[in-house]
């Protein structure tokens, strides 16, 4: 038996919940990571996971062994890129999850950079606007917009990402430009819902202007829970929408949105990356959060001022107006 083998085997099992999706990760056989298992807690002499038909838990003496494994495997993996190339030159699979607007508009395009500035990194990117299970999903880290709730999760901001109203216009020629932000929660008005994954459920976008502030809700007869099915909604004009610059800049010089009650502030939602407490940040897994963090710091960068391009805006057209778009 090799015990560093058996050892990476029994923390990806504890990570993974299970013996198959352990496997499945290590592109091993279920049977060789069980045999690991068994070969490793033969060698203690004690048993180290309590397994059922439906879930792996860690006992007692399991739980101690993990923590003390995950130090062990963090050394190794320390040592090896401690040499001066392997630091030079961070290598090996990393595994992350990124919204899909964010994936396709800022982070894809960006990757022939990441890989020419590390090109021994496979990097394995789920993209999507679901909650993902870091450890169970055995993900090294999450990119993230909105507060997290999962307080167990180290997290990094990375960026702030200012937000605007924004319609298409054949929208307004066929129900006209709202002046002011509560004519959405009329009965004339739509907005394009999205489905928060944390909640299953759209929620009201605060707004203020001077010493006003409200909540806006509106009604939606379409929601979705991805980010690229939400814009394309809103360009289909199906509703309002609210969005993070990066994903309007385009749309708003090319005609296809328009801007909404631009004297209006909404406050910007913040964009994390985030691991679990027990996960060592390799060099792999540290050189991607930075590159993440200076790729966001030219589009939305922490704490920096809202700069919008001054665009013309539509004047306000008849309610009810009915041109054809």
């Amino acid at each position: 038996m090799d015990r560093f083998d058996a050892m990476q085997a029994f923390a990806r099992v504890v990570e993974a919940g299970s013996f198959t999706r352990a496997a499945e990760t290590l592109h091993m056989s279920k049977t060789s990571v069980t045999q690991l298992v068994q070969q490793l807690e033969a060698r203690l002499r004690v048993r180290l996971l309590n397994r059922t038909t439906r879930q792996v838990k860690l006992t007692a003496d399991g739980a101690a062994y993990y923590e003390r494994v995950l130090r062990v495997l963090a050394d190794v993996d320390d040592a090896e890129t401690s040499l001066s190339g392997a630091s030079a030159s961070p290598r090996g699979r990393l595994r992350v999850d990124v919204p899909s607007p964010l994936a396709r508009m800022i982070l894809v395009p960006a990757l022939p950079d990441f890989h020419a500035r590390y090109p021994e990194i496979q990097l394995d990117m789920g993209v999507s606007d679901r909650v993902v299970d870091v450890i169970g999903d055995n993900v090294d880290c999450v990119v993230r917009g909105g507060e997290l709730t999962d307080q167990s999760l180290v997290a990094r901001r990375v960026a702030d990402l200012q937000l605007g109203v924004y319609a298409a216009p054949g929208y307004l020629d066929r129900i006209g430009t709202p002046s002011h932000p509560r004519d959405l929660e009329g009965t004339q008005h739509y907005i394009v819902g999205f489905l928060w994954a944390r909640t299953g459920k759209a929620f009201p976008y605060a707004m203020h202007r001077g010493d006003e502030s409200l909540k806006v809700q509106g009604r939606h007869l379409f929601a979705f829970d991805d980010g690229n099915a939400y814009l394309a909604a809103g360009l289909a004009g199906l509703g309002v929408l609210w969005l993070p610059d990066y994903m309007a800049g385009a749309h708003v010089d090319s005609g296809e949105l328009v801007p909404l009650f631009q004297d209006w502030r909404l406050d910007p939602m913040p964009l994390y990356v985030a691991f679990p407490p027990n996960r060592h940040v390799s060099a792999k897994l540290r050189v991607f959060i930075e590159w993440v963090a200076g790729l966001m710091a030219q589009h939305a960068p922490v704490g920096g001022p809202r700069e919008r391009k001054e665009r013309a805006t539509p004047a306000p057209r008849p309610r009810g107006s009915r041109k054809a778009s």
